[in-house]
C-alpha cells in the first residue's frame, strides 16, 4: 500500500480553510466566535474561539468521519502502526473504556492486574462483567506493583480459560514493562483479545531503545494518552486498534458514550501531534531520553533519592523498563513522596506529576528543557539539606493487594449502608477509594475492607495525598454492603 503523506494534517487544514470564509454562525456554540463572551474570548485568544466550531459538512463528523477526519484517523493509523485509530475527546478514560465494552459484555471474564486505572473497573462496574485480577509481584522497597508476569498471566488464562481478554498496563505510571508480546501470544494461542493502556506509553511508537509498543506487540487494541507524553490538548486521546478487531462494530460501542459535540480545538490538536511525532518524533524522544538518564544520574549523586531505571529490569516482573519516567523513591531521606511533591510546588514552583507515599515522578516530554531539569535537581538537593527526616519515623507503604468477594457492579449497585471508616473491617466496599494522581483504586467496589487498607488510606490522607472517590467528601465512612 503506498504511504500516506503524514505532512498533511486535514481537520487542522480544513479548520484554516473555514477561518478564512468568514461565514455568518448561526449555529452552536452560542458565544459566536467569542462575540458573546469577551471574557472567554480574552483568556483563550480570537484565533481558539473562532475555532470552536460545531459539526458541519466541511469540518466533518467524529461521530462518523467520511472526510477529514477519516483521512486525519488513518494519517494517525500508520504513523502509528495500527490498523485503524479512533480520535477520542473524552481522554484516555473513553478509549479504555470503548476497548473493555468492545470486549466483554455482563457476566464475561477480563484477565487484568489489579494496579490498573480506575477508568478500567468503571467499565466493569457500568457493563457487569467479572475482574479476574492478577496480582502482580511488589517491589516491597519502593512499595509499588511491578509487571505482571507471564508465568501468572499463564496461570490466571489456564484457571479461567473461558475469559474473552487480558488487559496489561504498557508502561504503568512509574515505568514498569510487562512482557507485552509473550502475553499477545500466550492469550491469542487461547483465542482471547490482548487490550494495552498505554495512557503512558505514546512516546513507545517513535522513541528508540523504549518498551515494545502494543501494536508492535500484536496486541488487538491499544488506548494512547497523547495528550501525556504526545503533546496533543488535555483530554485529546486515541484508541488504536489491529487488523484482529472489527473497527466498525468498535466504532458503534464509543458512539453509545461519545459526545455529539466534539471539540474540534481537541480534534485538531490531535491532528497536528501525529504530524509533529511521525515527522520529528524520533529525534524528539531521543531527546527526552538524554534529559531524563542526565536527570536520574544526577538526581542520585545527591544521595538519599533512587532515581531507578533500566537496572531495575529482571526478564520477568520487571521485562523493560521506560526511561523516560523520572520515578524518584524519596523514603530514605524520611519524607513521604507526597510531602516532597508538596515541597518543591510550594516552596520552588516546581509543578511535578504526582507524590505518593514512597515516590515522587517527575513527566519528562517533548516539551521540557535542561534548565528545568537542572532546577528540579536543585530543588531535590535543597529539599534534603533542609527537610530531611530519620526514615524510621515513616509507615509501611507497601502496595496492598485487594481481596476481591463480587463483581465491582453487584456492589456498586448493590443495597449499601454508610459507616465510620474505622467501623468498617470485614465489611464490603461499594465505592472507590483512590489517591489521585495516579488514579489506582486502594479499595474498589466488591472488595473486602482490611485494618491494613484501613491504616494506609488514613496514613496517605494525613501525609496530604488527594483522596477520592468516596460519596462522604471528607472521607470519615465509607459505603458497605448493608449485611
Amino acid at each position: 500500500m503506498e504511504k500516506m503523506n503524514q505532512n498533511k494534517a486535514p481537520i487542522h487544514e480544513a479548520l484554516e480553510r473555514f477561518r478564512k470564509m468568514r461565514v455568518v454562525p448561526f449555529d452552536v456554540p452560542g458565544h459566536k466566535r467569542g462575540r458573546g463572551n469577551p471574557e472567554l474570548k480574552a483568556l483563550l485568544g480570537e484565533q481558539c474561539v473562532n475555532l470552536d466550531v460545531n459539526s458541519m459538512k466541511p469540518l466533518d463528523n467524529l461521530c462518523h468521519p467520511v472526510s477529514v477526519i477519516k483521512e486525519a484517523e488513518a494519517l494517525a493509523a500508520e504513523a502509528f502502526g495500527a490498523d485503524h485509530a479512533f480520535f477520542m475527546v473524552g481522554g484516555t478514560t473513553s478509549a479504555v473504556q470503548a476497548m473493555v465494552w468492545s470486549t466483554t459484555k455482563a457476566g464475561d471474564k477480563i484477565i487484568l492486574p489489579r494496579n490498573v486505572h480506575k477508568s478500567v473497573i468503571n467499565a466493569l462496574v457500568l457493563n457487569g462483567a467479572i475482574p479476574i485480577y492478577v496480582n502482580p509481584e511488589v517491589d516491597h522497597k519502593l512499595g509499588i506493583s511491578l509487571g505482571m508476569t507471564l508465568e501468572e498471566v499463564k496461570s490466571a488464562i489456564e484457571d479461567n480459560p473461558d475469559a474473552k481478554c487480558v488487559l496489561v498496563n504498557n508502561p504503568t505510571y512509574y515505568g514498569i514493562a510487562s512482557d507485552l508480546k509473550g502475553i499477545v501470544d500466550l492469550a491469542h494461542s487461547y483465542g482471547m483479545k490482548v487490550l494495552a493502556d498505554e495512557a503512558h506509553g505514546t512516546h513507545l511508537y517513535f522513541g528508540e531503545n523504549l518498551p515494545v509498543n502494543a501494536m508492535a506487540a500484536g496486541a488487538d487494541m491499544a488506548s494512547v494518552s497523547m495528550h501525556k507524553s504526545g503533546g496533543s490538548l488535555t483530554q485529546s486521546s486515541m484508541l488504536l486498534t489491529n487488523k484482529t478487531v472489527n473497527w466498525e462494530y468498535v466504532s458503534q460501542i464509543i458512539n453509545l458514550t461519545q459526545t455529539t459535540s466534539a471539540s474540534y480545538l481537541l480534534l485538531s490538536s490531535l491532528d497536528i501531534s501525529r504530524r509533529n511525532l511521525a515527522l520529528r518524533g524520533k529525534d524528539s524522544f531521543n531527546k527526552v531520553i538524554d534529559m531524563a538518564e542526565y536527570a536520574r544520574a544526577e538526581i542520585n549523586a545527591i544521595g538519599g533519592y533512587y532515581a531507578y531505571g533500566r537496572e531495575m529490569t529482571n526478564g520477568s516482573s520487571v521485562y523493560d523498563f521506560d526511561v523516560t519516567k523520572l520515578s524518584i523513591y524519596t523514603r530514605d531521606i524520611g519524607l513521604a513522596g507526597i510531602e516532597v511533591y508538596d515541597l518543591l510546588r510550594d516552596e520552588y514552583d516546581i509543578q511535578i506529576e504526582f507524590g505518593d507515599l514512597s515516590n515522587i515522578l517527575a513527566y519528562i516530554s517533548i516539551g521540557d528543557r535542561i534548565q528545568d531539569i537542572e532546577r528540579l535537581v536543585g530543588a531535590l538537593a535543597d529539599i534534603k539539606r533542609l527537610y530531611a527526616k530519620d526514615p524510621k519515623e515513616l509507615m509501611s507503604a507497601e502496595y496492598i493487594a485487594p481481596r476481591v468477594c463480587i463483581s465491582p457492579q453487584g456492589a456498586f449497585y448493590g443495597a449499601k449502608e454508610s459507616v465510620p471508616m474505622k467501623e468498617t473491617v470485614g465489611r464490603i466496599c461499594t465505592e472507590f477509594v483512590m489517591c489521585y494522581p495516579p488514579g489506582i483504586p486502594i479499595l474498589a467496589p466488591g472488595e473486602i475492607i482490611t485494618d491494613e487498607i484501613i491504616d494506609y488510606i488514613l496514613y496517605a490522607r494525613e501525609k496530604g495525598c488527594s483522596m477520592q472517590g468516596t460519596e462522604d467528601p471528607e472521607m470519615n465512612r465509607l459505603n458497605v454492603l448493608k449485611l
